[in-house]
């Protein structure tokens, strides 16, 4: 008896549009028409019997069946995307495609450093940037749609093998003037949190600070802003108040023309790690640790 299975590309149209929730801008996810992907998925509810995507003009509603089945569908187009890391990983090292997501108070500081050495020594390796908090990027590595993750530990993004790459010391940033730090740097107990200003939640830097400070005080009335750093650096330089910033940002010339300065915080904890992290028995491990060895030159 012949029995017939649902194509990889139909797979791809089902769990693109469970993540997008729109038949349009999923089939753009997918390079393909909207009639090619809608066709796709209909061809699979036929060959499968059953119905996995309830579908209105405004809504696009997955039946309780066609979540399950939409991830383990996930789960299937990981393993076949595997196979190619299998072959690439016994070929050339550093070599062929690789989606990498970087959280955003690392990528504008680190990459402009790494980027051009990782182009001249491995002229072969296609690495796609996504810049995310530390959250969608550890859901994005689980769910396949990246390979690793560059970001800042402690952080709980599951199971995963990490590589650490360098301390990262925290340094808090104030209007020149407004405080006089000792040589060993300034004490949490001496911030005034009702002058800090920090990223809000989904930011894992706010996390570190608050974790280095260790004062709950400090999470109560530090203001959290949605915004970059490079947008707190401006309202610090405009007297709003003061903030904490990674010696990776100080070292990019972050404060250049500011009129800020900056001493180093004297805690206990007062760094974060920045690691690459991708999933467990992944078979390009060995190309992650060459690229976390790239990464950890200073």
């Amino acid at each position: 008896m012949t029995t017939y299975l649902p194509t990889l590309k139909q797979l791809q149209y089902l769990v693109a549009l469970r993540d997008i929730g729109h038949f349009g801008r999923a089939a753009e996810a997918c390079f393909v028409t909207q009639s090619t992907l809608s066709a796709g998925i209909r061809e699979l509810e036929t060959l499968i019997g059953i119905t996995l995507v309830e579908r209105t003009r405004r809504v696009v509603r997955f039946t309780p069946l066609g979540e399950r089945i939409a991830e383990k569908a996930r789960r299937v187009l990981r393993e076949a995307e595997e196979l190619g890391d299998m072959a690439r990983a016994a070929g050339q090292p550093l070599s062929g495609e690789m989606r990498m997501s970087v959280i955003p108070t690392i990528a504008p500081f680190m990459l402009p450093q790494i980027l051009p050495r990782l182009r001249r020594d491995y002229p072969d390796l296609k690495l796609y940037l996504r810049e995310e908090p530390s959250g969608p990027a550890c859901e994005g590595l689980h769910q396949g749609r990246t390979d690793c993750v560059l970001l800042a530990l402690p952080y709980a993004c599951g199971d995963v093998e990490a590589a650490r790459l360098f301390e990262d010391r925290l340094y808090l940033a104030f209007p020149k003037g407004e405080l006089s730090p000792p040589a060993a740097g300034i004490r949490p107990s001496d911030i005034d949190e009702s002058r800090l200003l920090l990223l809000e939640d989904g930011h894992c830097l706010k996390d570190h600070a608050l974790a280095a400070c260790n004062r709950p005080e400090i999470r109560a009335e530090a203001t959290m802003l949605g915004t970059s750093l490079h947008t707190v650096v401006q309202m610090v330089d405009n007297g709003l108040g003061m903030t904490i910033l990674p010696e990776m940002a100080l070292d990019a010339g972050i404060l250049e023309r500011t009129h800020i300065a900056s001493a180093p915080l004297a805690a206990d904890n007062p760094s974060r790690h920045i690691a690459l992290v991708w999933r467990k028995a992944s078979p390009r491990e060995k190309d992650f640790r060459l690229l976390a060895g790239v990464l950890g030159e200073r």
